[in-house]
Parts: C-alpha cells; structure tokens; sequence
C-alpha cells in the first residue's frame, strides 16, 4: 500500500445533524409523550451511526489500482494528476464540472486531485478526488 486515507465528516457536522434529529425528537416527545420519544431517540441516533459510517470516503492506492469509495482504476489508465486548491476545486466541483467525471469528493474537505482518465473505452473523462493529502497523492499518482 503506497497511500491510505480516510476522510470521515467532521464533528462539527455530525452534531450539526444530531441537533436537528433531537429536534424531532423533541417534537415527537411534546406530541405524543415519553416512550415514542424514546423510540425515536434510539432510532436516530443508531441513524447517525450509520450515516457517519457511510460518510467515510477512503482513498487506496496500491501497485496495481487506485480505490476511491466504491471506484477503482487500475494504475495503466491513470494519466496526469493535478493538484487543486480550494479556488480551483471549486470550480471544477461546479462551474467548469464535466457531468461524465468520476466524483469522489466531500464537501467538507477544501483541497483535492484532479485525475485525468487515459482509457479509450470508459467514458469518463477524469476523476475528482478530495484529499486532506493531496499533494502527496498527486505526486505518487504522477510517478
């Protein structure tokens, strides 16, 4: 393994979503009493859980491929990678976005790689990876 990362949400957003879900829970329990507030409790915060379990973008890169999330390219197909800053993620991320490329991106984090594709038969023209480490993975991905 040459690279790993994960990038999981920050705190500030799960507590940002744990607030609104006490805030059903609240409505719940002035509504209809204790128990199915309870419930509800119970059920959103094991929602939660899995949401920030399922949130988790984790980046491999190895000899042989590349594995972002649920994607991987084998190394021959990667082409040139470069590294963006949050200015120019932003634009790729939106204005200057080709609806064909690969995301693989989290809001949350600011910096990624921009992986050109170099495979006649896949449609897809690049790949937009966010990273924390970008720069690292830009100049093993370039190697």
């Amino acid at each position: 393994m040459q690279f790993r990362e994960v990038i999981s949400a920050p705190f500030w957003l799960i507590a940002f979503v744990y607030f609104i879900f006490l805030s059903v829970v609240l409505s719940i329990w002035a509504a209809l009493g204790d128990t199915p507030a309870l419930i509800t409790f119970i059920i959103l915060t094991f929602l939660l859980i899995v949401i920030y379990q399922k949130t988790k973008l984790v980046i491999e890169l190895d000899d042989m491929q590349l594995r972002v999330g649920p994607a991987h390219i084998e190394r021959k197909y990667i082409g040139q990678s470069i590294h963006l800053d949050p200015a120019a993620l932003k634009l790729v991320r939106g204005r200057d976005a080709d609806p064909a490329a690969y995301l693989g991106i989290r809001f949350w984090n600011p910096n990624g790689v921009k992986m050109l594709v170099n495979d006649s038969r896949d449609s897809t023209p690049y790949w937009l990876i966010t990273s924390k480490r970008g720069q690292e993975l830009t100049a093993l991905l370039n190697k």
